[in-house]
């Protein structure tokens, strides 16, 4: 104990001496649990408030196990910009803060797997910033919806050989933190600041006999149950790899087959009462109102302008080529506003609507773009989706919701949903409509049938035939295409292509219709923001369900 007070009071002078140069005066280190433990990264299970964080709650051992909540809490003698000063001293705050953050290093078993120099953008979330903060935490892994930038490197680590070296047994981790800064293309790291060890245990996942086989379809459901054969060996090794986590956080596979439901699987928790969070997979609910609206005469066509709709000259940024902007532009995601949602230095990025008082006045003030024409580029671009939505709301009878329930969800017997709004309480078209499982299936049927169920035309041949039409290619994407607001992919299955559109939402949420096959699949997944999320659900089509449907031998 002497030693780690003598240790303490001379980091103590030393960081005196170098504060003398700081840009920043750090938070003094109060508490006892950070005098200890200064330059270390400790390791706990969940998020332990630091006035609560004792030494006893630092773990030594871990069972990780696919769902966990591993976090860490990381005690510095400094803030990040102070150790960012010490590697270019000659640098202004705002600049270091833009051009570096910590350098992380995991070791597995005392080998270097994964080095990642987090974006400067990434910062110890609420009560800790860059400038002054000398200690912060994050989780690794979570069950409790977080979604953090740290989650996601953990992903990455195990996708770069952190997985493969993390295999049955116990192995020692290690993380090691230093400064970085990225000056050109040359990147320079600082000394250590921070390290700490932990060893993992990890469990090989047993499954039981229940678990890997084909879950019986209920009654009860508006689904009349198929008696089509299929290989049932395909769909216990596709249930086997869901309950191993090889296939993760997936929540839902639902099999329609000639309007008939196959398959119905839950996991992770979920049943047939679940509620999916879908998120952009629920912007194509945007073009089916729009569609029944066109066919109702509420709305002439989608070659309406907006100018037509908004006083366009009231909104900053105005400019004639903002009223050309028609509906179908912001169906195929091609207008010339100044929004992408792939890049996150666009004013129109999602990022920015949502803090926004006014989605629709925040859409609308937006810059043109100089090198888009309307029509001409797909850019993704969730603002001008949440203006349909208010085009359909202001437009039709009683207004989107009521208009949704009367013309769409009553004709499909769609009861059990939940709409989130904007912040003026307007159905939010930009994602996020809650439905279970076979209510998604009845909507992407719906296209199926060509816009008929039940004998009743809910929505147009027309509307569907110019929704699955490929409206625009989608760039860096080899055969992929958009309709209005569907996605188009084919798939190669055993020398054979097939077609399809398909609705998407973040997490690897599925809404697939085949073309030619009489084939509908919903796949729901809660794997938020993770790269594997959607490659995955391609993987389940291909290796699973189309094994499993076209290659069944009677």
């Amino acid at each position: 104990m002497m030693t780690r007070i003598i240790l303490f009071l001379l980091l103590s002078f030393c960081g005196k001496i170098a504060a003398q140069n700081d840009l920043y005066k750090a938070d003094e280190i109060t508490y006892d649990i950070h005098k200890t433990n200064i330059s270390k990264v400790t390791f706990m299970n969940g998020n332990i408030p630091l006035v609560e964080y004792k030494k006893t709650d630092i773990l030594k051992s871990f069972e990780l196990r696919p769902r966990s909540d591993l976090n860490i809490r990381v005690f510095m003698d400094n803030s990040v910009v102070n150790y960012l000063h010490q590697l270019a001293p000659e640098l202004p705050a705002e600049t270091l803060l833009k051009t570096g953050n910590l350098q992380f290093s995991f070791y597995v078993d005392g080998k270097l797997i994964y080095t990642e120099n987090i974006h400067h953008g990434c910062n110890f979330g609420s009560g800790g910033n860059k400038n002054t903060s000398t200690v912060f935490r994050v989780p690794l892994t979570s069950t409790k919806g977080e979604d953090w930038w740290a989650m996601n490197m953990w992903e990455r680590f195990k996708n770069n050989g952190g997985e493969k070296a993390l295999n049955a047994g116990t192995h020692e981790l290690k993380i090691e933190l230093r400064p970085y800064i990225k000056i050109g293309d040359t990147i320079k790291t600082g000394n250590l600041i921070a390290e700490g060890q932990l060893k993992l245990l990890i469990k090989p996942i047993v499954l039981t006999k229940k678990q890997i086989e084909v879950q019986q379809i209920q009654p009860g459901s508006d689904w009349e149950i198929s008696n089509q054969s299929f290989d049932k060996k395909k769909i216990e090794e596709l249930n086997s790899a869901i309950g191993t986590y090889n296939l993760k956080e997936i929540t839902s596979v639902v099999v329609i087959h000639n309007g008939k439901l196959l398959l119905e699987e839950y996991f992770n928790d979920a049943n047939r009462n679940t509620l999916h969070d879908t998120r952009s997979a629920g912007k194509s609910f945007a073009s089916t109102m729009m569609g029944i609206a066109i066919d109702e005469g509420f709305i002439k066509n989608e070659n309406q302008t907006l100018n037509t709709f908004y006083d366009l000259k009231q909104f900053t940024n105005y400019e004639p080529k903002k009223d050309s902007v028609k509906i179908r532009d912001l169906l195929t995601m091609s207008s010339a506003f100044e929004g992408s949602d792939s890049n996150g230095d666009s004013p129109g990025n999602e990022d920015n609507m949502y803090p926004a008082e006014n989605w629709i006045k925040f859409a609308l003030n937006l810059p043109i773009d100089k090198t888009k024409t309307n029509g001409g580029q797909w850019d993704y671009f969730t603002a001008g989706v949440v203006v349909l939505g208010d085009i359909i709301n202001k437009t039709v009878a009683q207004g989107l919701e009521k208009y949704t329930d009367e013309k769409l969800f009553k004709p499909l017997h769609i009861t059990n949903y939940q709409w989130q709004y904007t912040p003026q309480k307007v159905p939010n078209t930009a994602g996020s409509l809650q439905m279970t499982s076979l209510e998604y299936a009845k909507y992407a049927q719906l296209y199926k049938n060509n816009g008929l169920w039940n004998g009743k035309q809910v929505l147009s041949p027309e509307w569907v035939s110019k929704t699955f039409t490929k409206q625009i290619q989608i760039p860096e994407r080899n055969n992929e295409f958009y309709g209005y607001l569907f996605w188009n992919k084919t798939f190669a299955f055993e020398g054979k292509n097939y077609e399809t559109f398909y609705c998407a939402g973040n997490g690897g949420n599925q809404f697939i219709v085949f073309k030619e096959l009489p084939l509908v699949i919903i796949i729901t997944s809660k794997a938020y923001n993770k790269q594997y999320a959607h490659p995955q659900a391609e993987k389940i089509v291909k290796d699973y369900i189309l094994p499993a449907v076209l290659n069944y031998k009677r």
